[in-house]
């Protein structure tokens, strides 16, 4: 079967998903339309890939009626562009995070259950051939038992090409812990094969523009009893990110995009045994189980009630904050 796709919001990620529709072939997907307000910017992605643009995303779903919606907007908009698009008959695969709250989540997801549609939501780590090696190596216990894992990420959040919706707490949610933290607890959850039970976090608010943190360190411990430490900045540095999966027989250095390395005699050395033979690019990966998904009747790995998890975790680290005390994740 051949799906019709729309797109709601031409930003930065729009070309990835629309690469990766080009990337499967139009025997399964074909890009139609996209949604954007701002004209110029929907006009330049519609004319680079031969869609029709509307400025409304509502128009658009009732006028074509396509068989999958993606939606790529501001956080605090997802709820309600879910709801209308499942209710019109869409399956959706909504970009991360899924909302603002959990409670958010729960509208979605009667939404989607009331029109039977599938919902996958956009935690692309699940995807990245490296990060699919580090699970393949925890699987195998070559290293022993995983007992830690430290995850560090920077990069500069706070400069002027960033839209400023994502420095405005009530828009986005949060600053980095909500946006990048968000893919340090979906990789923690993946890799582990279980949820984080546990927080304890510090952030700080030192950005010179918006509302929202600029850095944050969180110890949290899944429901395996595995401690893990997430260390994130948008401030000024060296951007970086980077995962230490620590075992009790070694060690592995995990570097986003770049690949796995190994140690058990203080000298890292590439993983080359979990290396993968040919990786799919992770757009076109997350679409194919969507669609492997919506043709067996099935829940796609990154599923509603699993992105929910995700923003649970994330409200307990705000939580923690506030109070200045450990939180269990609700």
């Amino acid at each position: 079967m051949r799906y019709r796709v729309a797109l709601i919001g031409a930003g930065g990620i729009s070309r990835h998903h629309l690469d990766a529709i080009r990337q499967l072939g139009p025997e399964r997907l074909t890009a139609v339309a996209v949604a954007e307000p701002d004209e110029a910017k929907g006009r330049v992605v519609a004319t680079e890939y031969g869609l029709r643009w509307y400025d409304d995303y509502r128009e658009m779903i009732i006028q074509e009626q396509p068989d999958i919606a993606i939606i790529a907007l501001p956080h605090h908009l997802h709820e309600e562009c879910a709801v209308f698009c499942a209710a019109n008959g869409s399956h959706l695969l909504l970009e991360k995070p899924m909302a603002l709250s959990s409670a958010s989540c729960d509208v979605i997801l009667n939404a989607v259950r009331e029109a039977g549609v599938t919902l996958m939501v956009g935690h692309t780590q699940h995807y990245l051939p490296e990060n699919r090696q580090a699970k393949a190596l925890i699987g195998s216990g070559r290293l022993g038992k995983l007992v830690a894992i430290h995850d560090t990420r920077h990069k500069a959040y706070f400069e002027e090409d960033r839209p400023r919706w994502f420095l405005e707490k009530e828009k986005a949610g949060g600053g980095i812990l909500m946006n990048l933290g968000a893919h340090s607890i979906d990789k923690i959850q993946w890799l582990t094969g279980s949820r984080v039970t546990k927080v304890k976090a510090v952030l700080s608010y030192e950005a010179p523009i918006g509302n929202v943190e600029g850095s944050g360190v969180v110890l949290a411990e899944t429901e395996g009893g595995i401690g893990a430490v997430i260390v994130q900045s948008g401030y000024p540095g060296v951007a970086k990110d980077e995962t230490e999966l620590i075992f009790t027989g070694g060690m592995a250095r995990l570097v986003s995009h770049q690949g796995l390395w190994i140690s058990r005699d203080g000298q890292y050395e590439p993983a080359e045994e979990f290396q993968a033979q040919e990786a799919e690019e992770p757009f076109a990966a997350q679409l194919d189980d969507l669609l492997d998904a919506i043709e067996h009747h099935t829940e796609p790995e990154c599923s509603g009630e699993y992105a929910k998890s995700v923003i649970s975790v994330l409200e307990a680290v705000y939580r923690s904050q506030e109070e200045g005390a450990e939180q269990v994740v609700k």
